[in-house]
């Protein structure tokens, strides 16, 4: 492809060089150009990409785009652009490159929820006879397979070139979590949505955004520069932050489809709770509608409501949508149910924030008539100040807490868990995960409930530069083998 065909007539980039050059790539690392690739030498949080052109011309690199600043010299045959804002560029250039795309185009942001909305909404098209794609924490998930991603939002050249294969494998539909990296650096900016959702804001990656309110802005982008002008904006009325994106979106003069026991187009009446499933009565537009959840927790109620108005809005029969949340299974790793002793059943969950711990406990707390045990820890070189915050958590709404290890990374794990004991000094503190999951599990007598927090899904453990397979769902089976 052409540069010139790349730029699509964008005015003002090129500095030098010709825009006839062939590109036959694109990357924003410069271990990975190849002959006749485009170099993209972003600013980064800790390096300056553009430290690397001279490396990625070494390796065969024809054309470079970069920030204002770089003062290097290029060789005449390179071809150099200088954008305000390269990130952008990059993500454009990468949804022309990789041609073609699907067509319809969805999105889920939010501090919790996003992957249980992105796989519900995969999951009710399924039901329905569509077949889409949910893309984000898991990985790539359609009828083509499963594959793994490195980030919940990945960078626009993975993500543009996943886009493309599930283009040319016929899916037309994909649902993306929006995370608020990958909005901050532009890495959505190559999408245009027809309908987005916002599930809450709680606090959540202060180690990377200067402040939370920072952080809301960046969720913020996807209903203010990434939906369509004709899209349609799915929130949970009852959500923290609700009634901001309500008004942002009011003033775009964008279609709202709030849900919730505040929503107007699924307001739920009543949840009650059917051993590990649930009923809810809710009404819509079209009348009033019984639907029974086989997911536990109410926060999963308005996850799975958030993910039928998405597909409603594309078109899907609110009746059918409705109904295929009663075949729903839950993510992987999202207080899924992994096992039992004695008849304590044993959930695991992703939960990593303060407010994703408490919601989790308070959904397993009818579900107890002894004693609610809690493993979890708190990641290193990550927001400290959330350590004691969900440390006082599981104190409060807890009988026992076992305080571990949860991807350390280069932090010293027992200064971590300190910072969570600090909250919790009556907590056992077991630092080897799979010690501790089993001395949880040995603990359980009926009537009691266990709750694995932290991990989900995760296949890994980071301790320090390295990642060390582990898995809290084989610790857990490992755990009831050896009893």
């Amino acid at each position: 492809m052409k540069l010139a065909e790349l730029l699509e007539g964008r005015a003002g980039l090129l500095v030098s060089g010709s825009l006839e050059v062939d590109i036959t790539g694109l990357t924003a690392d410069s271990r990975a150009v190849q002959p006749g690739f485009l170099f993209a030498g972003l600013s980064g949080v800790e390096v300056d990409g553009a430290r690397f052109i001279g490396s990625a011309i070494e390796q065969g690199a024809a054309a470079v785009l970069t920030h204002p600043g770089f003062d290097g010299d290029l060789p005449d045959h390179i071809a150099l652009l200088v954008d305000e804002d390269p990130r952008l560029s990059l993500a454009r250039m990468a949804a022309r490159f990789y041609a073609p795309q699907p067509q319809q185009y969805y999105a889920v942001t939010g501090t919790n929820g996003k992957t249980s909305v992105a796989s519900f909404v995969r999951q009710i098209w399924q039901t329905v006879g569509i077949d889409g794609a949910s893309l984000g924490t898991v990985g790539v998930v359609s009828k083509l397979g499963e594959t793994k991603l490195q980030h919940t939002t990945p960078d626009p050249v993975t993500l543009h070139a996943a886009l493309q294969e599930l283009a040319l494998g016929g899916v037309e539909h994909v649902i993306v979590e929006a995370s608020s990296h990958g909005l901050a650096q532009r890495r959505l900016d190559g999408v245009r949505f027809q309908a987005a959702a916002f599930t809450n804001i709680t606090r959540d990656h202060l180690d990377y955004h200067a402040t939370f309110e920072q952080y809301f802005a960046e969720k913020k982008r996807l209903f203010e520069d990434l939906l369509t002008p004709d899209g349609v904006a799915v929130i949970d009325a009852d959500a923290p932050g609700a009634d901001e994106v309500v008004e942002l979106c009011e003033a775009r003069k964008i279609p709202i489809l709030t849900v919730g026991e505040k929503g107007r187009f699924f307001a739920v009446q009543s949840i009650k709770r059917d051993g590990f499933s649930q009923e809810i009565r809710l009404t819509s537009e079209e009348g009033a509608h019984t639907v029974r959840l086989p997911l536990v927790g109410d926060f999963q109620v308005h996850n799975a409501l958030v993910a039928a108005a998405l597909v409603a809005a594309g078109g899907v029969p609110v009746g059918a949508a409705l109904a295929a949340l009663e075949k729903l299974k839950g993510a992987k790793g999202r207080l899924e149910w992994a096992g039992e002793r004695f008849g304590a059943p044993i959930f695991i969950d992703y939960a990593h924030t303060p407010d994703a711990l408490e919601t989790a406990i308070k959904a397993l707390l009818p579900y107890k008539t002894g004693r609610l045990i809690v493993v979890f820890g708190c990641g290193g070189n990550r927001d400290r100040g959330k350590r004691a915050e969900m440390g006082a958590i599981a104190a409060r709404l807890a009988d026992h807490v076992i305080v571990t290890d949860d991807n350390p990374r280069g932090e010293v794990p027992a200064a971590i868990r300190a910072d969570i004991l600090k909250a919790v000094p009556q907590a056992d503190e077991i630092g080897d995960r799979a010690e501790a999951i089993a001395a949880g599990i040995g603990m359980l007598a009926e009537g009691d409930v266990l709750l694995v927090a932290g991990k989900g899904h995760e296949t890994g453990q980071i301790i320090g530069d390295q990642t060390v397979p582990f898995s809290d769902h084989e610790a857990v089976a490992e755990a009831l083998a050896g009893l």
